[in-house]
């Protein structure tokens, strides 16, 4: 009898033993479970906390860049370079580009909106005659975006495999400084001014500035420095010439960006947080954009633009000592 008691109690024992160590391995497993998926959890939120912190830098850097003559999208490939920017989406970091550019050019909509009002309330020729009309502004932007039109959509796929690399760009920031400086000490004074003139551009002077936006294809020249000089060509003075250069950015970006979401895709297949990452950047662009333009104006008004000949031509030094170096992979 005794025997059989021991035996019984080494039994439950033996039950007892087995039931803590499946109860340990049970909250074992859980632990580790629990643990893994708080890690993944924390490590989607750190990043998607990372990846908006890259969106509101390169929202400043396109807002900063967009009308200023140093290459916004020059300063974009380079910045998703070195900040690493990717999305879960292959085409993500394209679509980011052309959606924050939009951010930029709603700025121009809405600081020089007076005078878009003015063109659409006096768009008809017989309400204020041809020369004052809203058409004729319009049309001869229609003028000027036709050599870009025209060579972006043959080029387009050849700038988009070959030439968007942080080397290129340098090289391209580099030598479109020198043109600047060239061009600028040759046509600075020439006389036809802001406060409206920039609405009155003839044919010839549309196709002029038209012909020099097709070097904007090249990452690095900068559709603002392309237009600018080509307006100093074509005889606008530098204020006058980055006016226009703002109005003809409108159908030119819009349309560009248009036809490249299109491209790419459009918006279905992104993730939410790449969603997010995207509004981030348009807004931030929009708001560094008004206050640049506004500034921007202001400096011409009184200085050269060589300062922003140097400019480049020192950031494209930085960037090719920095290829040679390896940041860019």
């Amino acid at each position: 009898m005794k025997q059989r008691g021991n035996t019984g109690k080494w039994l439950r024992l033996n039950f007892y033993g087995r039931m803590n160590v499946a109860v340990c391995n049970f909250l074992h497993q859980t632990m580790l479970t629990t643990i893994a998926f708080l890690e993944r959890k924390i490590t989607k939120v750190m990043d998607n906390i990372i990846s908006f912190i890259q969106s509101i830098i390169l929202g400043i850097v396109e807002g900063i860049t967009e009308f200023l003559p140093v290459s916004s999208t020059g300063h974009l490939v380079i910045f998703e370079n070195l900040l690493g920017f990717e999305g879960t989406t292959p085409s993500f970091v394209e679509m980011y580009t052309y959606v924050i550019q939009l951010g930029a050019i709603l700025a121009v909509i809405f600081l020089y909106w007076g005078k878009i009002k003015d063109t659409l309330i006096n768009f008809f020729p017989q309400k204020v005659g041809f020369e004052k009309s809203g058409f004729r502004f319009w049309l001869m932007l229609a003028i000027a975006c036709i050599p870009g039109g025209v060579f972006g959509i043959l080029l387009n796929d050849l700038t988009d495999k070959y030439l968007f690399t942080p080397i290129v760009v340098a090289f391209t920031l580099f030598f479109g400084g020198i043109w600047m400086i060239y061009a600028e000490s040759k046509f600075r004074n020439n006389k036809l001014g802001g406060g409206g003139d920039e609405l009155n551009v003839t044919v010839k002077q549309a196709l002029i500035i038209g012909s020099f936006q097709v070097l904007a294809i090249i990452p690095g020249m900068s559709r603002s420095a392309s237009t600018i000089i080509g307006g100093w060509v074509a005889g606008l003075s530098t204020v006058a010439a980055a006016e226009f250069s703002f109005f003809l950015a409108i159908p030119v970006m819009v349309g560009m960006s248009f036809l490249k979401i299109v491209k790419i895709g459009g918006f279905s297949s992104l993730t939410t947080e790449e969603i997010i990452s995207l509004v981030i950047g348009f807004v931030v662009s929009f708001l560094v954009a008004m206050v640049v333009i506004k500034k921007f104006i202001a400096y011409l008004q009184k200085k050269p633009m060589k300062v922003f000949a140097y400019y480049r031509m020192i950031f494209a030094i930085i960037v090719l000592v920095a290829g040679i170096a390896g940041f860019f992979g």
